[in-house]
């Protein structure tokens, strides 16, 4: 079965370093087929025969504690999640939509339905955000680096491990899940 694990956190400025040849060399030592990455920022595909993503998740989890010393978080997407990505991102049927400033932060577990009330906006405008069971799609102002709508906010006001993609790589993620 085909697997899709996001790594939260890695090789961004210069922490948590891990190259992707040495990352499919150990997963691919414990077991797992057909791995693959997706440049540098931790998108690894894999064949397993195990069908739980959690479990998945753990074994990779532990295996690159076990190999480069790093507690990383992974979270694991189905090819249905990227393609709701594509399917129910209300920020799509704005005119003149800017796909340079659009983002999904995948996140740990489902949030309820009432959480974006619960949530202090002000602090993250002008940039926006739609909530959609474990993806929270992304609309920068300007840009990532300049906003406060980031994995930490994410984290911290949402309680979830998040790990955010750009639109750009969301649609290559979907591209290589069907191939």
């Amino acid at each position: 079965m085909k697997h899709l694990a996001l790594l939260r956190g890695i090789n961004v400025s210069g922490h948590k370093m891990i190259k992707m040849d040495a990352l499919k060399k150990a997963l691919e030592a414990i077991g797992f087929t057909n791995v693959s990455t997706y440049i540098q920022s931790g998108n690894v595909f894999l064949d397993s025969e195990e069908k739980s993503a959690a479990k998945v998740g753990f074994l990779i989890k532990q295996e690159i504690f076990k190999t480069f010393g790093h507690d990383v978080p992974i979270i694991m997407i189905t090819k249905e999640d990227l393609q709701a990505c594509l399917d129910r991102n209300d920020f799509l049927n704005e005119p003149d939509i800017d796909l340079k400033k659009l983002y999904v932060s995948f996140i740990s577990s489902e949030l309820p339905e009432n959480m974006i009330t619960q949530l202090n906006l002000n602090y993250i405008k002008p940039d926006k955000i739609q909530l959609d069971g474990k993806r929270i799609y992304l609309k920068y102002d300007i840009s990532p680096a300049k906003t406060r709508l980031d994995n930490k906010w994410i984290e911290k006001n949402m309680n979830v491990i998040s790990t955010t993609r750009n639109w750009n790589t969301v649609n290559k993620l979907l591209e290589l899940f069907t191939e």
